[in-house]
């Protein structure tokens, strides 16, 4: 696969009155063109930051570092082996976009453009005093200020077609109320695609759906993904939903990336015991006993200077509390945060 975007030591700070944190810390990662990689982790563990600053949609304050280089072209793509060899405006990965660096200017051509978002909730991201179709249109002439009326009103048809919304023409014309849950999440993923972007950022976008429709938006967006060649970042918390949609999984933990690898791998062999302790916790047929783990997520203003997990590990051992593991190499595509490794 050709890389899509390219992530490397990205950290995102914000004030707090009791000084700087870091909900986002150093977190590398790469996406590939028709690739999903699923994103999990507990509330506060940084995954929704992340998505926001991949969108440019952090709160004011707050302060980026290190590189998110959006593949400009994938057929020029190139490796540049020495750091020493990079030019200006170009990354070890190679030529593109530093998402990092660009202002609100430079981000109205790359948000909805390139990078589109779905988000958790529709009826709080839906306009409720405007109807389906003026919001996709909306979308459209965002980025194709040249398009006739009439070509924007059949491209949003289209982009609830897209989105497998039965009678799109008439749900065109309705408001979001009038929709159901499903819908709604349908409308919004038909809102992203609208004006064709690259990748595709879905925030937990199957939270409150009852089980039987949550199957259908995964299969939707599964499809769309393998269509349009699209990359896709799925963040969820439900290990049973990445099993479902992901090609490859990274497991994050107090603002930090602490496993990453191959779907099936992680997941039927997970090496750190962060991510052992969410699939313990995971109802499934088989067993009926739940474990959860054991304490919370540390506050950003009060991390333990080694592992971030270590006070709710019971695999620690002295080094844990020392010093801040580490990636290691747990097979050939698959890495781990843990001493234990």
């Amino acid at each position: 696969m050709t890389s899509l975007l390219n992530v490397r030591q990205l950290t995102v700070e914000l004030p707090t009155p009791a000084g700087w944190v870091r909900p986002v810390n150093e977190v590398s990662l790469r996406i590939n063109a028709g690739e999903s990689l699923g994103l999990v982790g507990e509330s506060g563990s940084g995954k929704t930051m992340l998505a926001l600053a991949l969108m440019g949609l952090l709160p004011v304050g707050a302060r980026t570092s290190g590189e998110a280089f959006l593949v400009k072209d994938i057929r020029d793509v190139k490796e540049v082996k020495n750091v020493k060899e990079k030019r200006a405006g170009e990354s070890a990965f190679g030529a593109g976009k530093n998402l990092a660096t660009l202002n609100e200017r430079g981000w109205r051509a790359v948000r909805g453009g390139e990078i589109a978002m779905v988000f958790q909730e529709p009826m709080t991201s839906l306009n409720p005093v405007m109807r389906i179709g003026a919001q996709i249109e909306e979308a459209i002439r965002a980025h194709e200020s040249g398009l006739g009326t009439g070509e924007v009103k059949n491209r949003a048809v289209e982009a609830l077609r897209r989105a497998a919304i039965p009678e799109p023409e008439a749900r065109a014309a309705q408001y979001p109320h009038q929709l159901s849950g499903g819908l709604r999440q349908r409308a919004m993923i038909a809102m992203a695609l609208a004006a064709g972007p690259r990748l595709l950022i879905a925030d937990e976008p199957t939270t409150a759906l009852d089980v039987t429709v949550q199957k259908q938006i995964l299969d939707l967006l599964d499809r769309l993904r393998r269509e349009l060649k699209l990359g896709l970042l799925f963040i969820t918390h439900d290990l049973g939903v990445v099993a479902q949609v992901a090609d490859r999984v990274a497991v994050m933990y107090a603002g930090r990336i602490i496993e990453e690898g191959p779907a099936r791998e992680v997941l039927a062999a997970s090496r750190h015991p962060y991510t052992q302790g969410l699939l313990n916790a995971s109802p499934t047929i088989e067993r009926g006993k739940l474990m959860p783990i054991l304490g919370a997520v540390p506050q950003l203003t009060a991390l333990p200077p080694g592992c971030a997990f270590e006070p709710r590990c019971s695999f620690r051992r002295s080094e844990c509390g020392v010093a801040i593991p580490e990636l290691r190499a747990a097979g050939t595509t698959h890495t781990a945060r843990c001493v234990l490794v």
